[in-house]
């Protein structure tokens, strides 16, 4: 029960707001992907299915083939559709190990890949937010029955189209229905254990975009990076304040200089990766192998032309 009441409900602007408090994507994505991974690859700790979800279970009196059996001294929990065999497990960790993507694309996620344990963990949260927007699909390709695959695919295809620079109202507001269906959708497969509170407010992020604008704008990436920064400056913990202060202005300094004086020097300076300070330019991103020359046939042109043409935002009105 509250036992205090925040002098904000009694403010006259707190009822008028149409959104009280920013729902973070970014965790929200995080939790999702963790519980998804978790629960397809059986990892302790991380999984949504187990000895006490079948017990619920059976206690709610649903899934009734899903009920804990007793056989002798052990229990045994008959497979579900979500349940990946040991060959799809390998298939799907093979997948995320082998894994290659462009510079400043996201970390190496094979890093986070334990082909022994048949296990992912570690994931950053940026590498949550790729794996669901992107890399998920491709890697459950052909991997689970029809049924969960899509209403997995349906979810990330939600979160791809909620994260996009550009927002359209109307078709927030379709995206908004979409996402209960598949949450329907997933609550026939997957157990209740699964929909915490994390999968729950993804019924609130279309409204909220709706409302708010773009997602990007609003999400922890830069102060959660910025952050660690700063923790990494404290070298006395009895005074972090200080510690901060005084590294954030040794590192003004520096940079101020070597700016600013003729010669160049050395700096302890760290920004993003391919930068030219002197110049103040962003290089290209190097390439992850050597490069190799092809030529392109007439089909694959054509292709690659009526791609681009599809999802091109000047020709949607020639398309419609």
């Amino acid at each position: 029960m509250w036992k205090k009441r925040s002098i904000l409900f009694d403010l006259s602007y707190w009822e008028e707001l149409p959104i009280r408090q920013n729902l973070d994507v970014m965790h929200i994505i995080k939790n999702i992907i963790e519980s998804i991974i978790g629960t397809l690859l059986g990892i302790d700790g991380k999984s949504k299915d187990g000895l006490n979800a079948r017990k619920d279970m059976q206690h709610l009196e649903i899934r009734h083939d899903l009920h804990p059996e007793d056989r002798g001294s052990r229990t045994y929990l008959p497979p579900a559709s979500y349940t990946l065999s040991k060959d799809e497990k390998e298939i799907f960790c093979k997948r995320l190990f082998d894994l290659k993507v462009p510079d400043g694309y996201s970390s190496n996620i094979g890093n986070c890949v334990s082909m022994d344990e048949l296990k992912v963990t570690g994931l950053k949260s940026h590498d949550c937010h790729v794996l669901m927007l992107q890399l998920l699909p491709v890697a459950l390709k052909g991997l689970l029955p029809t049924g969960p695959r899509n209403a997995i695919l349906r979810l990330c295809a939600f979160f791809n189209r909620l994260c996009q620079r550009v927002v359209d109202g109307e078709e927030m507001a379709s995206l908004e229905v979409k996402v209960v269906e598949t949450l329907c959708m997933l609550e026939r497969f997957f157990p209740p254990s699964f929909f915490d509170i994390m999968v729950h407010l993804t019924i609130h992020l279309g409204r909220e975009a709706r409302l708010c604008g773009p997602v990007h704008y609003r999400w922890m990436y830069l102060f959660e990076r910025h952050m660690k920064i700063f923790k990494g400056n404290v070298g006395n913990h009895a005074r972090p304040e200080g510690c901060i202060a005084e590294r954030y202005l040794v590192e003004e300094c520096m940079t101020f200089c070597s700016r600013h004086m003729k010669k160049s020097v050395e700096t302890c300076h760290r920004g993003p990766r391919n930068q030219d300070f002197e110049n103040d330019v962003i290089l290209e991103g190097r390439p992850i192998s050597a490069a190799t020359s092809i030529t392109l046939t007439d089909e694959v042109l054509e292709s690659a032309h009526r791609y681009v043409l599809f999802n091109t935002a000047i020709v949607e009105p020639y398309l419609e």
